[in-house]
């Protein structure tokens, strides 16, 4: 079921004209930033895989893929990606790619289970990235360093924005916080996940939430993560406080991979293990892929957060419930 905030005495900052040109300025400007913090190189990549290879991402764990066959290949069956978290490291390893450098793309994808609000469209566009690192890499230290790159492009886009719509005045701490999910429960042990999340971005304006899949002490989890691609142990996602919204809001998910121990762990506890027959699970556990670090950051977010919009449908090309069309037309929320 769809669900729609809307802010208080609205009114976009700048209008449809001059956002269509910022858009392009940040992402032009952003995926520089991260390239050159991370060290990432862009490529091509997929927009359908087949079943078989293992390489879709079911993302929580619960969401159902877009499927369709192929004319001239028999009838095969082939899906719309989710995620390119598996194709990204199938990559890393087929262009033999060295530790301390990776890539990145632009991802589109379609998720047809995603609940429309003001943040989430069936429609994804993100710049999905991954990157090679040594086994010893591993570790919450090295996981944060990442996080701390990262923010600082997000700091520096900041910078970028204000210099040229000083009206828009986007103002981030300047270090992100770091606190774990459990740490995050024991803070706050009577809210939910989302209301841990709305307390905890409130108050620090830019925080990572990390350890993200496993069960709390609560017996359950901050949130779904699939079995298969991050190490519960070593993930995270940067969260904004969004003061248009007055909501945490989720920039990236990310995190450092499964090796062959925690996903045959992890596949485990979540009743899956007959993923290790599939060809990509094969190579983690045969140790024929890089161990890396990954994630995704929205693009059309990213775009939503920086140039002040009350709805993702502002930054980017979707389909929506004719109510909340009619509703965001009433608000001066103007949908593309």
């Amino acid at each position: 079921m769809s669900k729609l905030f809307i802010p208080k005495d609205y009114t976009p900052v700048i209008d449809y004209m001059e956002s269509q040109r910022a858009i392009k300025k940040i992402k032009d400007f952003f995926q520089q930033e991260l390239a050159y913090g991370l060290s990432l190189r862009r490529v091509s990549a997929p927009l359908f895989v087949t079943p078989e290879s293992g390489l879709n991402d079911n993302l929580n764990g619960i969401e159902r893929t877009v499927d369709f066959t192929v004319k001239d290949m028999n009838e095969t069956e082939v899906q719309i990606v989710q995620s390119l978290a598996k194709w990204k490291r199938m990559a890393l390893g087929k262009y033999g790619i060295k530790a301390g450098h990776g890539i990145y793309t632009d991802m589109n994808a379609i998720r047809r289970d995603e609940e429309l609000d003001n943040t989430h469209s069936i429609y994804v566009d993100q710049w999905d990235w991954e990157k090679v690192i040594k086994k010893e890499d591993r570790t919450e230290e090295y996981l944060e360093d990442v996080v701390d790159r990262i923010y600082i492009a997000l700091k520096n886009l900041g910078d970028f924005v204000n210099r040229h719509y000083p009206e828009l005045r986007t103002d981030l701490p300047n270090e992100i916080k770091y606190i774990t999910s459990q740490e995050l429960e024991d803070m706050y042990p009577d809210l939910n996940p989302e209301e841990r999340e709305n307390e905890i971005a409130k108050k620090e304006r830019a925080v990572f939430i990390s350890k993200i899949g496993g069960n709390l002490k609560s017996g359950k989890p901050h949130d779904g993560r699939a079995p298969d691609y991050d190490d519960w142990e070593l993930n995270g996602d940067i969260i904004l406080w969004n003061d248009i919204l007055e909501s945490a809001y989720e920039i990236s998910s990310m995190g450092i991979r499964v090796d062959e121990e925690s996903m045959k762990k992890q596949l485990e506890i979540s009743g899956k293990k007959d993923r290790e027959n599939l060809d990509f699970h094969k190579k983690i556990l045969n140790r024929e892929l890089p161990y890396t670090v990954g994630g995704g950051i929205g693009q059309s977010r990213l775009c939503m957060y920086f140039l002040r919009k009350a709805h993702i449908g502002e930054v980017q090309v979707s389909v929506w419930p004719n109510e909340m069309i009619k509703k965001c037309e009433e608000s001066d929320i103007f949908l593309l």
